[in-house]
């Protein structure tokens, strides 16, 4: 027991993603090598608790973990002031985190985070700075590859600066949107003809994107993606296949073989991702090789260029006539349900799901000694 090291995975969040959370936990802790690791798991409610959890773990994707927790009497913290407190819970004193120079939860000592959390106040860049607070190493990119990878707007606009193709774009404020919605289409209609996409800049799992093909659907888009955050995207439309490639590592990453996306709607959102089951994955893709070269040429390039670490999933465009490819976005926390992309294109690569898991658990101890620095000096 005493070699083991002690990963603590967090699961759910305050994010649209929440649901999607606690199945890519589940599947993460039912393939994680309990010879090698000893399994501590907190879940984050919708309203903001922290609770420790010790119940079933088939008991996560439904939610019910939730009362279990809770009836459990565990201690669970449940203002935000309070965040830290729900990290470090020191077995007998009121030390600090400097002072007692260990990251605890219910008296047992931490020594990786798996934070299985995807969208916003998740894969942001926000709670990997509680991390780095606590002086803890976690599975995943630092805050400022979350926090870039997160905002599509300003990915883009490094992705620009890093020379990796991708489509053209505009960008607005939700108060720009609502003082004066029609100067906004009529900026949008100057420059793109239709069908365009409509996208929250902050959002994950195709939460609030749209497809535009007129008027009426774009002031629409508009304002459902101003729900979600106070920056919109406006993409032009790529008549492309999509497809996905994993990136893993720190200073050398690698990449996976390509995977195509064949969706079950006119697009890949929410619904062909996570509901209908309608949507077709082909691992690997269907595309000539030296395309699947390119393809993960450029997803290392984006993985440097957001100075991600860890993983990431790297999404592009195949333009199906000229066969040109485009980056559409990056996702620094991918899902790891059963049918989640990141997993299969590492099984096909030749990384089985549990020993991606301990790399990825390796590479995060790795990064953080990586990252010590002297503060006396």
């Amino acid at each position: 027991m005493e070699d083991k090291k002690r990963v603590l995975v967090i699961f759910g969040g305050q994010s649209s993603e929440h649901e999607v959370s606690r199945i890519s936990a589940t599947s993460i802790l039912k393939n994680i090598n309990r010879e090698k690791f000893e399994v501590v798991m907190m879940g984050i409610t919708k309203d903001g608790k922290w609770l420790p959890y010790n119940g079933d773990i088939d008991k996560i994707p439904s939610g019910e973990w939730e009362q279990i927790a809770l009836g459990e009497n565990i201690k669970g913290i449940g203002t935000k002031s309070s965040l830290l407190d729900a990290m470090v819970v020191c077995n007998d004193t009121d030390k600090n985190i400097e002072k007692s120079g260990e990251t605890q939860v219910n008296g047992k000592k931490i020594d990786v985070v798996f934070p299985v959390l995807h969208g916003c106040n998740g894969e942001d860049g926000t709670i990997q700075g509680l991390f780095e607070l606590a002086s803890v190493p976690y599975v995943g990119c630092g805050v400022l590859g979350s926090a870039l990878g997160m905002d599509k707007i300003y990915a883009k606009i490094i992705f620009e600066k890093a020379g990796i193709p991708q489509a053209d774009y505009l960008y607005f404020t939700r108060k720009e949107i609502g003082r004066n919605i029609d100067r906004v289409i009529s900026k949008i209609e100057e420059k793109f003809a239709y069908p365009i996409f409509v996208k929250p800049s902050n959002a994950g799992s195709s939460v609030g994107v749209s497809k535009a093909h007129d008027r009426d659907e774009l002031e629409r888009g508009l304002n459902l993606a101003a729900r979600f955050d106070r920056k919109v995207l406006i993409e032009e439309f790529i008549n492309g296949r999509e497809v996905e490639c994993a990136v893993l590592g720190n200073d050398d990453p690698e990449a996976s073989t390509v995977g195509e996306v064949v969706p079950g709607n006119e697009f890949y959102d929410y619904k062909a991702k996570y509901i209908d089951n309608s949507s077709k994955i082909k691992v690997p893709a269907d595309l000539p090789k030296e395309t699947v070269e390119e393809i993960r040429g450029y997803a290392v390039k984006a993985f440097k260029a957001l100075d991600c670490c860890g993983l990431a999933r790297v999404d592009f465009f195949v333009h199906k006539e000229t066969g040109k490819v485009y980056i559409n976005e990056i996702n620094t926390m991918p899902g790891f349900t059963s049918i989640s992309m990141y997993p299969m294109l590492w099984e096909a690569s030749g990384v089985p799901y549990g020993e991606l898991i301990e790399r990825l658990i390796n590479l995060a101890i790795e990064r953080y000694e990586d990252n010590s620095r002297d503060i006396n000096g």
